[in-house]
């Protein structure tokens, strides 16, 4: 069956997502992953907005950002992000969903500095609203490509805080609740181990080897005894994706019909 990366990394993502949860959703690939899970297997899932838009349905088009009309119409409840963050620090938010710049052994995520904050090579966007999402809401799933510089040893700059340095980390600053859940990228699937909070390989995407994943992460990458290959887009699965981003604009499948 012919899909993109991108494609598998949506539907990874969105396998994640369970039922009844409420999801404070990311941009970009976030977007499509929530309406991925609410079409097919979730369909009782709650959409928070950061712009503080609140669904329980997916719009009917394309999404380019979160504030975009068709977000916003239809929508439960248009307010503040403030009063999304209320409900988040209180525990109701079941899942976050976010990207990042880079991220380390234990989930760590830097979207504001690389090399340092003395003389930073590069000033990043920052955090937005992602160290809340990181530190509040009960469990976090992050997607980025996997990439050497990506997935370091050490961030450069925690922004979103994982398990810190290990696990008991979080409960020891006074985060009770929450962490890394899953890490979804171009080769696999990385959860935390569950004693030590550090990332290992869970699945391994199709066509992609063990040396090829160890050759892109900065740190020695264990693996589960369970590890699987990721299970491939199912027709479903592929048909749903493609009729929320029909021309790719999110999924490169554009950029394949262009080349």
């Amino acid at each position: 069956m012919d899909y993109t990366t991108e494609e598998l990394m949506v539907i990874a993502a969105a396998r994640e997502i369970r039922d009844k949860d409420v999801v404070f959703v990311g941009m970009r690939l976030p977007m499509l992953a929530f309406a991925v899970a609410k079409k097919l297997h979730a369909p009782d899932a709650i959409g928070f907005f950061e712009c503080g838009i609140v669904r329980d349905e997916p719009p009917d088009e394309l999404l380019y950002t979160m504030g975009d009309p068709p977000n916003v119409t239809g929508a439960q409840w248009c307010t503040s992000t403030n009063h999304l963050m209320f409900l988040m620090q209180q525990g109701c938010v079941d899942v976050g969903f976010i990207g990042g710049a880079q991220i380390d052994r234990y989930g760590n995520i830097n979207t504001s500095y690389l090399g340092g904050t003395t003389t930073p090579k590069v000033k990043l966007p920052g955090s937005g609203g992602a160290a809340d999402i990181a530190s509040l809401s009960n469990r976090l799933l992050a997607i980025m490509n996997h990439e050497k510089r990506r997935l370091t040893d050490r961030v450069d700059y925690i922004t979103s805080p994982g398990f810190g340095n290990g696990s008991g980390w979080r409960e020891s600053v006074g985060l009770p609740r929450g962490g890394l859940s899953a890490l979804i990228t171009n080769l696999g699937v990385l959860k935390p181990d569950p004693e030590t909070k550090e990332l290992m390989l869970a699945t391994i995407h199709p066509g992609v080897t063990f040396e090829q994943v160890q050759e892109n992460t900065d740190w020695p990458l264990k693996r589960f005894d369970s590890l699987t290959e990721t299970l491939p887009p199912s027709g479903e699965e592929l048909k749903t994706l493609r009729s929320i981003d029909p021309e790719g604009f999110w999924t490169g499948r554009r950029k394949r019909k262009e080349a």
